[in-house]
């Protein structure tokens, strides 16, 4: 199974980019590109959108993703991962 991810519209783009470069098989797919839920979507529909699509989400949101998580958790869906990103932290260190 390939593990797919899709970036949070308010991640760096510059993330999914540096990713790509260097390991350009990894699929990899930001909030408003073809195929994925459009900008501005909710967050809780962008977890169901990677709970039916099976993506893991990385996003930098660390103040309601968390309780929007848990929502999704406890209504019984599930996510095959999410990355929480400190947003104080550069693409190196991270």
């Amino acid at each position: 199974m390939t593990i797919r991810y899709l970036m949070d519209e308010n991640v760096n783009p510059t993330y999914q980019t540096q990713i790509q470069r260097r390991e350009p098989e990894l699929i990899i797919w930001a909030v408003g590109d073809e195929g994925t839920p459009p900008k501005g979507t909710l967050d809780p529909d962008i977890l169901i959108w990677c709970e039916e699509h099976g993506f893991v989400l990385v996003t930098n949101n660390r103040t309601s993703m968390p309780p929007h998580l848990t929502a999704h958790l406890s209504a019984d869906r599930h996510v095959p991962g999410i990355f929480i990103l400190n947003p104080k932290m550069s693409v190196g260190e991270t």
